[in-house]
């Protein structure tokens, strides 16, 4: 598993070993998303900042692999596209071993509870246990958000170094998504002070009005954040305040379980 710590904030710079048609092959499939699903072969090469004749080169091979199909006008991806994601997951039998830890927690406290990591400015989730569905964006894995304004993110923050802390807040896009979100950098950096000096995070209502979320690091046998755990519910529901007082310590064990559960895989 990647270490959080060392996720690097600034893409690596081409090299000898760079295949740029492998490059230009991810960018396609990166052009689909929810708001994109199926798209037309120019929409395709604009999303992607391709030629048409490029673009369709690499959606043709796509499509003979079995990663995308076509009616003959628009392309989409197909299920055999989530093997990508699933060979990450299953390369990482920790999750298989959390998820119990994550069911149980959410049994317990009643709220949703989601496992993540640190991409750049963004984090991804590598696990998620729902309960009510309590955000107006649909999250599973693979969803990403970012980290400035997210309880898992801010926890993630906070195992970089401060060099590369304050390269990937100055890197973000530092948008007030509620009223209540703190979009500049000084006091960014003192929340994820906060949140490293104390070993956990909370976030009031500034990624989405109305939700509250708290987070823990996921460690590894060397003591090193490589994940982040969360619960997160209704603020009509559950309050900051109450939240903190009554999950905090089940949070904390379920997060101290994972992470024990961690150090004893093998390397």
């Amino acid at each position: 598993m990647a270490n959080a710590a060392s996720t690097p904030i600034t893409a690596h710079k081409p090299g000898d070993g760079y295949v740029q048609s492998f490059a230009r092959g991810l960018e396609v499939i990166r052009s689909f998303s929810a708001d994109a699903p199926r798209q037309t072969l120019t929409e395709v090469a604009g999303r992607s900042g391709l030629s048409r004749a490029g673009a369709r080169r690499i959606l043709l091979t796509l499509e003979t692999l079995g990663y995308v199909s076509s009616d003959g006008k628009l392309f989409s991806l197909t299920p055999r596209i989530l093997d990508l994601g699933f060979a990450y997951l299953s390369s990482m039998p920790i999750w298989n071993l959390a998820e119990p830890v994550m069911e149980a927690l959410v049994a317990e406290v009643k709220e949703s509870c989601s496992a993540a990591v640190l991409d750049g400015t963004d984090i991804v989730y590598v696990l998620r246990v729902p309960t009510h569905k309590i955000m107006s964006i649909s999250l599973g894995v693979g969803s990403r958000l970012p980290a400035y304004c997210t309880s898992m993110g801010r926890m993630l923050l906070s195992a970089l170094p401060e060099v590369e802390l304050m390269k990937c807040l100055q890197a973000s896009t530092l948008e007030a998504r509620t009223k209540y979100t703190v979009t500049d950098v000084k006091e960014l950096a003192a929340k994820v002070a906060q949140a490293r000096k104390q070993g956990w995070s909370l976030v009031n209502q500034e990624l989405e009005e109305g939700l509250v979320s708290m987070a823990a690091p996921i460690t590894n046998r060397a003591g090193q954040t490589v994940a982040a755990l969360n619960i997160s519910g209704q603020a009509n529901r559950t309050s900051a305040k109450a939240m903190q007082e009554t999950m905090l310590p089940q949070l904390l064990e379920a997060a101290q379980a994972i992470s024990r559960m961690l150090s004893v895989q093998r390397s």
